[in-house]
């Protein structure tokens, strides 16, 4: 007996209406887990902390009206740090006003091209890369998290944390392998009364979701730290001007609306560095943003199915809108959409009230955040850090096999050492190399060699040679070509190699083709040997094994 799935919630001005009450508590709840946050999230990346709430507020206002994802929340990510941070510091070369003002002109033209994107359609190109090169991305930016937010932790002052280099004029901020060599110096000069604060926030956020309490797993631990650290800055007099250089204290900045983005950098010496990060923003931004849509799809009780090129669309909208007021770049974020699920949001409007909320706090009570001790921020983002770069992701990627290890590894060590772009490009090529060693054919690289056999009551994919991310792409095409009326049938029969990307993206296409109610039959998989542990690990046919 099959049962009926549960009724979606409606669209427009009736859907709005139903779904009020449940919409508006679940951003209320989304808001105080965000408000934190944002602050952290835009202090780190060299923006006023403001700002990072400013942004947060755009993506709820102005996003929720492109009809792309009914669950997902949108605002700025710790996932960008890096790359903001980045953008701040070569753009400002020392002046990080100014710095902020030309990574704005950056973020408006990469929000610009992002509608584009979303309107051409090509928000399925975030399907190409090689997972364990995304992986070891997000790792990556996770351990650079960690660095410089460990510091702040011990209350090193932020201009102990820049390198004069001879020949230029102004100080640099120091590359994170710097930052990892300089702990031990930021230790034995650590202050106390911050120390304090940044290792009572770290236990909050760390063991407040290991107490198993109802009514405590209902608390956002940001929240709570927030609150904790506010009261230990008055505690511990973390306002004495004698810890001025330290910068205890967040400068929340000042929450008014004005055209702030500065595009000077576009035309002239810094061209190239300007370009470089509307690639960044562009390429990474949606990249997180159009993964989170597909994984937040996963989690909806409704199983509906975002637009992802029209969440796209609304996303660079808002880029634009953030970027020209002061906001920084934003994505659909992951940790907030899920907490919109388990929240019990049921619309796109729950991204709208977690937006507004946003803004009747800042309105409301901007002079509490003045009293926000940075190192209880500093605590939420090693947090986040560590769950981007945590000890099972590298499990994971050894259980996908050894030489996913390697590209996953691969990638973080050339991230640290250079920059994102250089990383990922790394990995791409190294995925691309360790195919060619499995049997992977140039000729098969980047189209499927496939065939479909069309029946009455279902489709059969006939599937010969390798099968590999860089010709996934193709292959996702045919399959989503096939008639949702009949059952599919992929036969790998003479298919001598599936590489992980391709094993993983089969299993989420196969989600989402049996939640329309018909069937995914897999003929062949069971004549080909998995090179490692993890169901989704490569295979190769037992012949060629």
């Amino acid at each position: 007996m099959t049962t009926t799935p549960p009724a979606a919630p409606r669209e427009g001005l009736d859907g709005f209406l139903e779904n009020l009450r449940a919409d508006a508590l679940s951003g209320f709840l989304v808001s105080l887990i965000a408000l934190p946050l944002c602050l952290g999230i835009a202090s780190a990346s060299g923006f006023p902390p403001i700002m990072g709430v400013l942004t947060a507020v755009v993506g709820g206002v102005v996003a929720t009206f492109f009809r792309g994802s009914s669950m997902t929340i949108k605002g700025p990510a710790a996932g960008l740090i890096v790359i903001v941070a980045g953008a701040v510091e070569e753009l400002g070369r020392g002046n990080d006003d100014l710095g902020w003002k030309l990574a704005l002109g950056a973020v408006v033209v990469a929000g610009a091209l992002q509608v584009l994107f979303g309107a051409l359609k090509v928000a399925r190109l975030a399907d190409f890369f090689p997972l364990s090169a995304v992986h070891g991305m997000l790792a990556a930016i996770g351990l650079v998290i960690i660095s410089k937010q460990t510091h702040a932790i011990l209350g090193a002052a932020p201009s102990t944390l820049k390198v004069l280099e001879h020949g230029h004029p102004h100080a640099r901020a120091m590359e994170p392998l710097e930052l990892l060599a300089q702990l031990p110096t930021s230790a034995a000069h650590a202050s106390l009364p911050i120390l304090l604060v940044g290792l009572v926030s770290l236990l909050v956020v760390f063991g407040m979701p290991k107490i198993p309490h109802p009514l405590v797993k209902r608390i956002p631990p940001a929240l709570v730290v927030l609150v904790l650290g506010i009261v230990l800055g008055f505690a511990l007099q973390l306002g004495d001007p004698a810890l001025a250089d330290r910068r205890p204290l967040v400068n929340p900045g000042v929450f008014t609306l004005g055209l702030r983005a500065d595009f000077s950098a576009a035309t002239g010496e810094l061209r190239g560095v300007f370009v470089k990060y509307v690639v960044l923003f562009l390429l990474i931004g949606s990249l997180e943003s159009v993964l989170t849509g597909k994984a937040i799809d996963l989690l909806d009780p409704w199983k509906r199915k975002a637009n992802l090129s029209q969440d796209l669309v609304g996303v660079g909208v808002a880029n634009v809108v953030a970027g020209l007021l002061g906001g920084m770049p934003m994505i659909a974020e992951v940790a907030r959409s899920s907490a919109n699920v388990a929240n019990g949001g049921r619309s796109r409007f729950a991204n709208f009230f977690h937006g507004l909320f946003l803004l009747l706090f800042v309105v409301l009570g901007a002079a509490i955040l003045e009293h926000v001790p940075v190192a209880a921020l500093a605590a939420m983002l090693v947090a986040v850090g560590f769950r981007l770069a945590s000890p099972s992701t590298f499990f994971h990627a050894y259980e996908t096999g050894k030489e996913q290890l390697f590209v996953f590894v691969s990638t973080i060590v050339v991230t640290l050492a250079s920059d994102l772009l250089i990383g990922v490009g790394v990995g791409i090529v190294l995925e691309f190399v360790v195919n060619l060693t499995r049997g992977m054919s140039i000729a098969d690289a980047f189209r499927p060699d496939a065939t479909v056999e069309a029946g009455e009551t279902q489709s059969v994919v006939k599937l010969r040679g390798t099968l590999t991310f860089s010709n996934w792409l193709p292959l996702q095409t045919l399959l989503t070509a096939q008639p949702a009326t009949k059952d599919l049938v992929i036969d790998v029969s003479e298919v001598t190699m599936i590489d992980h990307t391709v094993m993983q993206n089969l299993v989420h296409f196969e989600d989402e083709f049996e939640s329309d109610g018909q069937k995914f039959v897999r003929v062949g998989f069971e004549d080909m040997v998995a090179t490692a542990h993890e169901p989704t690990a490569a295979r190769v046919r037992a012949s060629a094994a």
